[in-house]
């Protein structure tokens, strides 16, 4: 992280200032008017906002409390240790990211000087927009952001350990830029930005997300949606069950319990995916379409396109054109993270104005 981003972070706030002077306590009044610890958006968004950035507030214990909006939790350098539900204790170190849904309580223990983490207060529509920009959706990537949006009791957060992951820091500095600097008509900047992370955190959930204590079933459940994923053509509920070597119907009930839906659904979900994929970014036929996402039978396929879609594969490429050759726009940041000068080239099919002067 750049200096001048951290030494802006690491500035004591008014908040801290009277917990230095001996306040002693974190003061409720300051995040809700309710008598429930229910830290209210309302208190910390901008009217028509739906993020904003809010330094965690150290030298204090957090008492317990909810949130009525997601929270995630950056950790730009330190640590901090968060408890949630009561049971489970989490140890944030520099890099970390920490989702938090709307179920979830959280208490967090003192914080010292330089263990600075940074609050994004999230709207869920914030998520579903972010989504809605994504060109190529996938299983996973659609479990996490409805776990997150819609408050997955199963699943009250998600700890990922990113420090290693470049593009992943880079995007989170991107947006801390974006929301200090409080420039106007950023929001749709964070929601791309946004799912540009998901996309990430999508691609290496299998090495960054964080095995949680007592949450075997969590682990499996991602295990499986990755296997999906990335085995749509073929994929079947006995080899994932071998490779987790667990009877398949554990795991068909586990993913029943979690995502509502059978091996069989989400696979098919996969396929249909990756059929509109094709179909809006190849010349593929329909039937060269149907083959490679495992299809044989025509009139199966028609079908549950026609189902999901509401037109046949034909009338949803006319209403999704190829775009030529060299349409592409190509936006390219150069960021340096410890003096590592990094090239990120995304495709994406918007322009964006972007500001120069944090990056010279």
């Amino acid at each position: 992280m750049r200096a001048e981003l951290l030494q802006h972070l690491r500035e004591i706030t008014e908040e801290e200032k009277a917990l230095l002077q001996g306040q002693g306590s974190i003061q409720k009044g300051i995040y809700t008017s309710g008598k429930d610890f229910v830290i209210d958006n309302a208190k910390l968004l901008e009217r028509g906002h739906l993020i904003e950035l809010r330094p965690h507030t150290r030298f204090a214990h957090f008492p317990k409390h909810r949130h009525n909006y997601v929270e995630l939790v950056y950790m730009c350098c330190g640590s901090t240790t968060h408890i949630i539900n009561d049971t489970e204790q989490i140890i944030l170190e520099e890099g970390d990211l920490l989702f938090l849904s709307q179920s979830a309580t959280q208490e967090i223990l003192p914080a010292g000087r330089e263990d600075i983490a940074v609050n994004f207060i999230i709207l869920p529509e914030f998520f579903d927009r972010s989504l809605s920009m994504i060109e190529r959706d996938n299983v996973l990537r659609s479990f996490l952001v409805s776990t997150l949006s819609n408050g997955n009791p199963q699943i009250p957060c998600l700890h990922f350990q990113t420090k290693n992951i470049l593009p992943i820091q880079n995007l989170m500095e991107n947006m801390l830029w974006t929301l200090i600097d409080k420039k106007p008509g950023t929001n749709t900047i964070n929601q791309i930005t946004m799912g540009l992370i998901l996309m990430n955190l999508s691609l290496f959930a299998d090495t960054t997300l964080q095995s949680r204590a007592g949450n075997y079933e969590q682990d499996l459940i991602f295990r499986t949606l990755k296997y999906i994923e990335t085995h749509y053509k073929a994929g079947t509920l006995a080899d994932i069950s071998a490779e987790l070597r667990l009877p398949p119907y554990y795991v068909s009930r586990l993913l029943k319990k979690y995502t509502g839906h059978t091996f069989k659904e989400l696979l098919q979900q996969q396929k249909l995916q990756q059929a509109v994929y094709l179909l809006s970014q190849t010349t593929l036929s329909a039937d060269g379409i149907m083959e490679a996402i495992g299809y044989n039978n025509s009139s199966f396929f028609y079908r549950i396109f026609r189902e999901k879609y509401g037109c046949s594969p034909k009338e949803y490429r006319t209403a999704h054109p190829l775009m030529s050759k060299g349409a592409f726009v190509f936006v390219s940041a150069q960021i340096r993270i410890k003096s590592t000068a990094l090239l990120v080239q995304y495709p994406i099919t918007f322009s964006i104005r972007t500001n120069t002067d944090y990056f010279p």
